[in-house]
């Protein structure tokens, strides 16, 4: 099974029993994705409180996969050592804690997803960079490219593509202006006109909200997707 939720920004304890009791029926081959702004690799070095709640994690019955945000620490997050895992390319955190990198398509459950994680921060002229904001928060065009060799090779067909942010003309439908285009929805953009999918799921926005019939944007629901 595959449970997919929002941005949790460190605070994992929704996945707890009391709010999450599915996982009474969960083995580390099931799967929960966050859809980015997970916020346990935050700090310059692993806290006591990061490392609590990353081992709090792991000692879960299922596996906990995430995608990245724009609230991540990219410095330290790109220390980890990049492996291949399911088809496409991760970093381990934790052996049950992983992070689904940007521009990949992966074999889970039997179905393919494509992952491409990153939002720009609506807020950084308060944050300082390096400690509260990175600007690797937006992709690289080595970034972007990858992600479309990847689609290519999976002949434009997935099951789910799960990001942070979403296309143009879907954030567009609820952003009343909060929320500007930018390189990353507008390759998105791209993208969905392009590609053959079922459902699109992405976080960001601290909304639970179906946009349209295949685009759904989640906060603080769990979804089981598979």
């Amino acid at each position: 099974m595959v449970y997919v939720t929002g941005d949790t920004h460190s605070e994992v304890i929704r996945l707890g029993k009391n709010r999450f009791r599915e996982q009474t029926e969960l083995t580390k081959d099931d799967f929960v994705i966050i859809l980015g702004d997970f916020g346990l690799v935050w700090e310059k070095e692993e806290s006591r409180y990061e490392k609590y709640w990353l081992d709090w994690l792991e000692d879960k019955a299922f596996t906990t996969l995430f995608i990245d945000g724009n609230h991540e620490n990219f410095d330290r997050l790109c220390s980890y050592e990049v492996e291949n895992w399911n088809g496409g390319e991760v970093q381990k955190i934790r052996p049950g804690v992983i992070h689904l990198m940007r521009g990949q398509v992966y074999n889970i459950c039997d179905m393919k997803i494509f992952t491409f994680g990153g939002a720009q921060s609506t807020d950084k002229s308060c944050r300082k960079e390096g400690v509260s904001w990175w600007p690797q928060e937006l992709p690289t065009r080595e970034e972007m490219a990858i992600g479309y060799e990847n689609l290519d090779k999976a002949e434009w067909k997935v099951d789910f593509v799960l990001s942070h942010c979403c296309a143009s003309s879907t954030q567009s439908l609820f952003s009343h202006g909060e929320f500007k285009p930018n390189e990353l929805t507008a390759y998105f953009e791209e993208i969905r006109g392009r590609l053959d999918y079922k459902r699109w799921y992405f976080g960001h926005y601290h909304y639970d909200r179906a946009v349209n019939d295949r685009e759904v944007m989640l906060y603080e629901s769990i979804v089981r997707i598979v």
